[in-house]
């Protein structure tokens, strides 16, 4: 006679469930504020800080979960021990020298990259399996000093890179325009930075391409040369005039960091501007660059080589070389 516990299927244990699990480098700031914004969203089941201050650290994640049973079901651990980005489906990097006002983005490339060639190595020993994911400036330059430093392949290591820039672009066009945002596709190519590249000539505003907009009957919202001009500029500088008037950006650029969570944690193949190591992208190689990229659960899957009019494409070619030169003068 056949014992009935044989027939019977066995539950996975609890402890042996396989949860999804964020590390985050990095208390400051933007650390702190993406885990708030990880655990708000439901990115993920488990985040966990990363400090070499121990007690900042401890007290970021005391701080986070005491508001714990207000979010989506999740948890909130922080430590000076590296250890606790074990078992890390993607580890986020946002440790670096602090942006000051007046500096831009390149001027803290040294220090930066001197980080990430110390804390790279026993991050990946750490969490070999997982996609890395830079948040710290300037992006590009750190993103490819990390892959250099880290031997991952260029699909698991990438940078945040435009995303935030095409949110503030996509923001101000549609304050202009008077159109819901989430109705504006545009990106930002090129560096996160000074020589970025709005792609106007592929944007839209629902299914009406961008450089065709009307403006609403009333009148209002037309999107001429001289106001994509002024809208270009005021993305380029909207982190100079947040950092001026707050000492750092926060909030917008954990969304945007939680957002690519999100798309490489459910394996959503969504298309978002990161920057990743880019090989013969319209004729450009070697130089990490953000560009429309499609993101799932290996990390970056693809780059679509989005159609570019000539001055956007001079435009991203320059915004290359820039970077190029910079990684050169760094040694690398």
């Amino acid at each position: 006679m056949t014992d009935v516990s044989d027939e019977t299927p066995r539950s996975v244990p609890r402890s042996t469930r396989r949860t999804t699990k964020v590390a985050i480098v990095g208390a400051g700031t933007v650390g702190a504020t993406l885990a708030y914004a990880a655990l708000m969203r439901g990115v993920a089941r488990t985040v966990a800080l990363y400090d070499i201050n121990k007690e900042k650290v401890e007290a970021e994640a005391l701080d986070i979960g005491h508001g714990i049973q207000f979010m989506p079901m999740g948890e909130v651990i922080g430590s000076d021990d590296i250890a606790v980005c074990e078992d890390a489906d993607v580890v986020v990097v946002t440790a670096g020298a602090k942006q000051r006002p007046g500096q831009t983005r390149l001027d803290l490339a040294e220090a930066t990259i001197a980080l990430m060639r110390s804390i790279m190595p026993g991050l990946v020993d750490t969490a070999p399996d997982a996609i890395f994911i830079m948040v710290t400036n300037p992006v590009d330059i750190v993103t490819y000093a990390a892959l250099k430093h880290s031997g991952l392949p260029a699909n698991q290591l990438f940078g945040s890179g435009t995303v935030l820039d095409s949110s503030r672009l996509r923001y101000l066009v549609a304050q202009h325009c008077g159109v819901a945002v989430h109705n504006v596709h545009a990106y930002i190519a090129g560096e996160h930075g000074d020589s970025e590249i709005p792609l106007w000539s592929s944007a839209s505003i629902g299914s009406i391409p961008l450089l065709d907009w009307p403006g609403l009957r009333d009148g209002r919202g037309s999107l001429d040369r001289a106001a994509r001009e002024r809208i270009a500029f005021e993305v380029v500088n909207s982190a100079y005039k947040i950092i001026a008037g707050k000492g750092a950006t926060n909030y917008a650029v954990a969304l945007a960091a939680s957002r690519i969570i999100e798309a490489v944690l459910g394996d959503e193949n969504s298309v978002l501007p990161v920057s990743s190591l880019l090989t013969d992208y319209h004729g450009i190689s070697d130089v990490c660059l953000s560009v429309p990229a499609v993101l799932g659960r290996d990390g970056v899957i693809d780059r679509l080589e989005v159609p570019m009019s000539h001055d956007e494409l001079a435009g991203l070619r320059r915004s290359a070389e820039a970077l190029t030169a910079t990684a050169k003068r760094f040694g690398l």
